[in-house]
């Protein structure tokens, strides 16, 4: 009897220890897929400004010598045109479903509404209004925590931002480095 009892004991930290694991890894999946929704959504929002248009930075006032310290640089990478996109980013993983590898059993977010109106194919996501919400959270939460690195990306990273972003920089991607760079 007291074994059974022992084994009993055992069998159930064995399965709240691996519940854990589980909600641990799906929490490092939704903050991992919110980094790589965010970067996908900021570098969409910057590639739909004119990369024409530029925007004077710098001190305004005039130095004894009778110059000024202003520079031009582009208005999508500006750091104020950086600062609103990251105000209004993270209502986009609205548009974002689940999607579970069979194979692995990671979790990972991939957009569900077009931004041309094309027909996308939906056969492997998952929607759920509580993967949206959770998204949307650990948007919001790795915006506020991250700022200055987002900003300091995006000012001057053009090339595999998801990559240097969310898994050498921050730590919230330790797969992403093994995931396809399409996908989120």
């Amino acid at each position: 009897m007291r074994e059974a009892a022992l084994l009993l004991a055992s069998c159930t930290v064995l399965c709240l220890l691996l519940s854990l694991g589980e909600a641990a890894r799906q929490g490092q999946d939704i903050r991992c897929g919110a980094c790589r929704a965010l970067v996908d959504e900021m570098e969409w929002a910057i590639s739909q400004i004119d990369p024409k248009k530029m925007i004077q930075t710098g001190s305004f006032r005039i130095n004894p010598d009778g110059s000024q310290s202003i520079r031009e640089v582009p208005l999508a990478r500006s750091e104020g045109n950086l600062l609103e996109l990251m105000e209004i980013v993270c209502e986009r993983m609205e548009d974002y479903g689940e999607h579970t590898d069979s194979s692995t059993n990671r979790k990972s977010y991939v957009r569900i509404k077009s931004r041309s109106d094309e027909t996308m194919d939906l056969s492997e996501a998952t929607l759920d209004s509580r993967v949206t919400a959770s998204l949307k959270f650990a948007c919001e939460t790795i915006v506020e925590q991250h700022e200055d690195e987002i900003i300091e990306f995006f000012a001057h990273e053009t090339d595999n931002v998801k990559d240097k972003l969310c898994s050498k920089r921050t730590d919230l991607c330790d797969h992403a480095l093994k995931m396809p760079h399409d996908e989120l």
